[in-house]
């Protein structure tokens, strides 16, 4: 059962993020939770957002605590939080940051994804350029880097659900697919 834990600041759309993940996954005909945990209820805060997808019906209603993937909106968490705490062995982290992978001191052994989502979504308009909305891109680049759900399924989710500047939304999402970089640590 692929878990996945999503990092964001209040605002960003981390919790709509992890609605979307699931609402894929219920496209391709799977089980999916998606439930968000604040702190202070604020913009610019610490936000964390949960994601579970099976093929059965899911009973674990628990926090979770040992995810397969970590998802971060936003690269200034790294010096906050520890993203990689409790990933599984070889685990993926995908991260909205212009640096390459060997540069954001993370541990040895996971698998990370780097793609400038928030560049990205700037160009398409999605919030500004000083404060973009991320969450639809560093979508697509988890999906091409995981391979959990399809890119056309949350782009479905994406066309679905979002109902202000959808083909803008689905178009970052698509960008960001094809222009994430992987590396092994």
């Amino acid at each position: 059962m692929p878990e996945i834990r999503l990092h964001g600041r209040g605002g960003q759309g981390a919790a709509l993020a992890s609605r979307l993940l699931a609402e894929a996954a219920f496209i391709e005909g799977r089980h999916a939770q998606s439930f968000p945990a604040f702190g202070l209820e604020r913009r610019g805060a610490p936000v964390t957002a949960y994601t579970r997808i099976q093929d059965t019906p899911i009973l674990n209603h628990s926090k979770i605590y040992a995810p397969d993937a970590a998802v971060v909106l936003d690269a200034t968490l790294l010096k906050l939080a520890n993203v990689a705490e409790g990933l599984k062995p070889g685990g993926l982290v995908v991260i909205n940051t212009d640096r390459r992978a060997e540069e954001l001191g993370l541990p040895a052994g996971l698998r990370v994804a780097t793609v400038n989502a928030g560049a990205i979504a700037a160009e398409r308009g999605l919030g500004s350029r000083l404060a973009p909305i991320v969450n639809t891109a560093i979508l697509g680049a988890f999906a091409a880097a995981s391979g959990v759900v399809s890119l056309e399924s949350v782009m479905e989710a994406i066309r679905r659900n979002v109902a202000f500047r959808t083909e803008d939304n689905a178009a970052a999402c698509e960008l960001a697919a094809l222009e994430m970089e992987t590396a092994l640590l």
